[in-house]
Formats: C-alpha cells, sequence, structure tokens
C-alpha cells in the first residue's frame, strides 16, 4: 500500500529496527495513525550477536520459535583464551535463544504492519523541524517532506534524531563482528554452546555464538583502543580456527551510552533505543533497551497526537522520559558500576562464575530476566563487594 504522504500523521517513527518497530506497534495500538520509515526495505543485514535474554522476550511479545537458529545450553568462558571452564543450563532449560538480526527485525516491522502501521522503505530522513504545531521530517533525494504530531527517532547512534534533541553521550564502544559458514563438525562442536573471552584490552569481551551452520564471532571494547581491538578479533579468530576462513559477513559498529540527564525528547521529537544512547554499559546490551524504550515513547507519542490542548500534549510528551528514568535508568546506573569492576578486576568477574557456589545459577537468573543488575546492586554484601573492587 502506497502512503499517503500529504497527511499529516499522528506519529512517524524514524528507523525499523527493534526500537522502532516497537514503538510503531504501540502507537498504532493506542489507535494513532503511524508511518514507520527506514531507509532499507526488510530484511535487512545487522551487526548484532543476536542473543535473546529473557527482557527481550518478554516484551517483544510474538512467538520467536521459528525464527530461533539456535539456543545456548552450555557456555564456555575464557580470559584471553586461558583458563577456560564450561557451565551447563540449569535444568538442562536454553540460556538463551540465538536468532539472526534481520529476522528477528523484519518480525517486529511485520507485528507493527498487523497493528495498523505503514511502513515506508527506502526512505532517508535527512533533518527536522517544528512549525506550526507539527513536526516537518525532510526526506533526502528531492521527496516530499512529511509532516506528523509527534516524531519517535529510532535512527540509531548516527541517526539524525539524537544529533537533532541532543543526545550528549559518555561512554563509546567499538564492536567487531563476522559470520562465518563453518563446515559440519564444527557446526555440531558449537551447537548449543556459546564462548565467553574477557578480552585483554580492559573493559572488553569476546562472544562465539552458533546459529546452524553459521558462526558469529565478535569483541567489544573502548573506542579509543581501536587498534588493539582490531588486533584483539584478528587474534580471537585465528585462535578459534577460522583465521582461514573468509566471514560471510564482517561489520565494524560503535555503541553509545547516554549520559545522565542527557535529554530524550526535544519538543515533539522522542529518541529511543540507540539513538537515544539507551544500552546497558557493562554488557553493551541494548535490544532489551531499545524494545521497552520503544514502547514508552510510542505510548506517549500516540497520547500526545490525540489531546487537542498544548499542556496536556506536553504532559503526555514529559511522561515518557519519566518512565525511561524510572524503569531503564536505574539498570543502566548498576551497568556503570559494574563495568568499572570488571574493568579493574576482570579476574575476580572469572573466578565468581568458576568456583563461587551459586555464581553461575546467579548469571543465568540474570539472562532470564528472573533479576538484574540493579536488584542485585540493592543486595548489601554485593554492593559491598563492588565498592571494594572499584576503590
Amino acid at each position: 500500500m502506497t502512503p499517503e504522504l500529504s497527511t499529516v500523521w499522528d506519529v512517524v517513527v524514524v528507523g525499523a529496527g527493534p526500537a522502532g518497530a516497537a514503538a510503531a506497534r504501540a502507537a498504532a495500538a493506542e489507535g494513532a495513525r503511524v508511518l514507520l520509515l527506514d531507509r532499507a526495505e526488510p530484511p535487512r543485514y545487522k551487526c548484532c550477536g543476536g542473543g535473546l535474554i529473557g527482557l527481550s522476550r518478554r516484551h517483544v511479545d510474538i512467538d520467536l520459535t521459528s525464527l530461533e537458529r539456535d539456543a545456548v545450553r552450555r557456555m564456555t568462558f575464557t580470559m584471553e583464551g586461558r583458563q577456560r571452564y564450561t557451565r551447563r543450563a540449569v535444568h538442562g532449560r536454553a540460556v538463551f535463544p540465538l536468532v539472526m538480526r534481520a529476522d528477528f527485525d523484519e518480525a517486529l516491522v511485520a507485528a507493527a504492519c498487523d497493528a495498523g502501521a505503514t511502513l515506508l522503505a527506502p526512505a532517508v530522513v535527512s533533518g527536522f523541524e517544528e512549525a506550526d504545531d507539527v513536526v516537518v521530517v525532510r526526506l533526502a533525494g528531492g521527496r516530499e517532506p512529511l509532516r506528523a504530531r509527534v516524531v519517535v527517532g529510532a535512527d540509531g547512534t548516527g541517526g539524525r534524531s539524537g544529533a537533532f534533541v541532543g543526545v550528549d553521550l559518555e561512554q563509546v564502544d567499538v564492536g567487531l563482528e563476522g559470520e562465518f559458514s563453518t563446515p559440519t563438525t564444527t557446526a555440531d562442536y558449537w551447537s548449543g554452546r556459546a564462548l565467553i573471552d574477557w578480552g585483554p584490552v580492559p573493559g572488553s569481551y569476546g562472544w562465539v555464538f552458533p546459529k546452524g551452520s553459521l558462526l558469529t564471532v565478535g569483541v567489544i571494547g573502548p573506542r579509543e583502543h581501536g587498534a588493539q581491538m582490531r588486533e584483539y578479533y584478528r587474534a580471537f579468530v585465528h585462535r578459534l580456527g577460522l583465521g582461514d576462513i573468509d566471514p560471510e559477513t564482517f561489520s565494524g559498529h560503535l555503541t553509545r551510552v547516554r549520559r545522565p540527564g542527557s535529554p530524550l525528547r526535544r519538543g515533539r521529537v522522542l529518541v529511543v533505543g540507540d539513538a537515544a544512547g539507551l544500552l546497558e554499559p557493562w554488557t553493551r546490551e541494548g535490544i532489551s533497551f531499545a524494545l521497552r524504550s520503544g514502547r514508552l515513547a510510542g505510548r506517549a507519542a500516540a497520547l500526545a497526537a490525540a489531546e487537542a490542548q498544548p499542556s496536556a500534549q506536553g504532559a503526555a510528551l514529559a511522561s515518557y522520559a519519566e518512565a525511561v528514568e524510572r524503569e531503564l535508568t536505574p539498570e543502566m546506573d548498576a551497568g556503570r558500576i559494574f563495568l568499572r569492576a570488571f574493568t579493574r578486576n576482570r579476574q575476580v568477574f572469572h573466578g565468581f562464575l568458576a568456583v563461587v557456589p551459586g555464581g553461575w545459577q546467579l548469571f543465568t537468573r540474570i539472562v532470564a530476566g528472573e533479576t538484574t543488575l540493579s536488584r542485585q546492586l540493592a543486595k548489601r554484601p554485593i554492593r559491598l563487594t563492588l565498592r571494594f573492587l572499584t576503590r
């Protein structure tokens, strides 16, 4: 269906990743007329490990069974390839499933369209301006601008919306990732098994995630150590015996973490997910933050679009930032503390999972979404331990 581009939309969502699709679906479910934009038609490749923790699965609200390429039931941990040990899933249940992001994002967009949103892709946004109680969304290529009562910016870390709102970022990491097509014997070995390697760069780690015949291999760490991260990735791939295999895909990306107090809104433009720098600073997990912030923004945008009075519109829009500070900021704050402790004492974290009774069970509970870093930080023994580790 060709959308009516000359109309004033209740909500225009820029970016059709998890944050944007969640926002479009939530706004459409509230009865808003929603236009969802993306620079490419789905499915499109996205650099991502593809592991879905419990919080992500809880907030998807669609059946993901057909998308799962594998499910992790054993995890191996190493420190730069040494001090290796393996833990098995508690009671045989999967620690987390693995999906291809192209498939995952396409399913989320389909759910948004089923809820009533309209997709326009490809469409590249070149800027925004507010005029006459609407936001004018300018499109590249000389296309006719769009108009919306509210815009939700979900166009990632390098998109236009974060710059427009003025998102301030305090932590920038570089991720390097390749997907390798492997022989049957190698795929069989990795089936149901993931690997986490604590890296040589402070605060860095690497991973191997199985997806059928594909292995996703990546590393992430501070951008200021970019050259060391590239060497870490090269050494990691060779250590895994994949050095002579050309990856099916290889890409690098930056993850950015919002500085506390940074704006999440400018006028009628809200930012969500990576565009807002919303992710957990230690693990750099962002899908659950994208889904949750998208849902919160979509609802707030729909409520604001339905209001006639400017004061009521402003209150509805302000409710988004309030919800983020209430629901997501405590998790990010806890992640910062865990990252500082991990950066200074990675051996302690490695040993915690290896020898501390209940360490592995706690790890799996966090991954499953049964508890969070912020809840654990509220416990006095853990809080005191982390304080000691970060002195």
